[in-house]
């Protein structure tokens, strides 16, 4: 994973799932996603290393842009602009 990308913008809203294993990360991202609008950024926090699978699949199959993702330590970081 790449380093945290300083110059993206300020999300829009910020989730999360520290402590929670899947799918809760995933369930949580798409009650989050329900009330947003198009365009806007959600970052994700999560500890769950199946995340690194999960959250580009959910990306990809909802059509949503994964803008960016990090790792720092065994905390994962997403951020995602919404289709």
């Amino acid at each position: 994973m790449s380093d945290p990308d300083t110059s993206l913008p300020t999300p829009d809203a910020v989730l999360d799932t520290t402590g929670l294993y899947c799918p809760e990360p995933i369930m949580m991202m798409h009650n989050q996603v329900r009330d947003m609008n198009v365009g806007q950024l959600l970052e994700v926090i999560a500890t769950d290393p199946a995340t690194t699978r999960d959250v580009p699949k959910f990306c990809t199959f909802l059509g949503h842009e994964l803008v960016a993702q990090s790792q720092e330590e065994e905390r994962y970081r997403y951020v995602i602009r919404l289709a």
